[in-house]
């Protein structure tokens, strides 16, 4: 079996465009990718990005933007689901209704956004009181992986690409961040987190003789150029993660 990963687009659609473009070249088709989830999300092509993921039609889970674009009041979203939320067509966001918030894929992998308890938890790393992001404790981790039988479990949501093995042998890997490599958030506390990179990142997964190998590929792109947008529609902390992978 070998596949790609990719999660956290953001409506990021020329990031997008150049990971399908990268996966390609790698050998692997179109039906041999997963996608973790938040899709849209953000100050640049949503629309656009929505309407490549319908015609690719990925096993894709809900991510917690996602999420907000479907239940939430547009008077109470953050600005950068408000921002794609004015793009998308009600085809758009029955698609999103319809994302599962987990799913296990030909059997052998399971697939969720951030843990399979919240799609809005960080699994494989914590936040401090003081908001430094770490990571977190074997044990914790190892909880939350509990009743999950497949070898190979892939998440999301940091935007930060990882691999934890667990003790018995299960292996979980984060593929980064398609198209945003850069955010801060209020919760649990202000805290950052910051790849320092601003190519778009994902995963190849292949099993070899009943081992998984991870191949975490980063694609350059014309980042500028959705750093521009994102300054044009009011967002500089946005442009500045696009342009460099830092918030300043």
């Amino acid at each position: 079996m070998r596949f790609a990963a990719i999660a956290d687009i953001h409506g990021n659609c020329a990031a997008l465009e150049a990971v399908l473009t990268d996966i390609g070249q790698q050998g692997i088709p179109t039906n041999a990718i997963v996608n973790l989830g938040d899709c849209l999300s953000g100050p640049l092509d949503a629309g656009k990005t929505a309407d490549l993921l319908l015609s690719l039609d990925l096993p894709t889970v809900r991510g917690n933007h996602d999420r907000y674009l479907v239940e939430q009041a547009v008077s109470d979203m953050g600005h950068s689901d408000a921002a794609a939320f004015a793009q998308l067509t009600a085809e758009h966001l029955d698609w999103l209704r319809s994302l599962p918030a987990s799913l296990v894929w030909k059997n052998e992998v399971f697939l969720c956004h951030a843990t399979p308890q919240a799609d809005d938890v960080y699994w494989l790393q914590t936040v401090s009181r003081d908001g430094h992001v770490h990571q977190k404790a074997r044990a914790d981790i190892e909880a939350l992986a509990e009743g999950i039988s497949q070898s190979l479990i892939l998440c999301g949501h940091t935007h930060m690409p990882r691999a934890v093995m667990l003790s018995d042998g299960r292996l979980i890997v984060n593929p980064g961040s398609v198209g945003c490599p850069a955010y801060s958030d209020a919760e649990p506390v202000q805290h950052r987190v910051e790849t320092g990179s601003p190519l778009a990142s994902y995963a190849i997964c292949e099993r070899r003789d009943g081992l998984w190998n991870i191949t975490f590929r980063l694609v350059p792109y014309d980042h500028h150029r959705q750093a521009a947008i994102a300054e044009a529609n009011g967002r500089p902390e946005w442009a500045a993660a696009l342009a460099t992978g830092w918030l300043s």
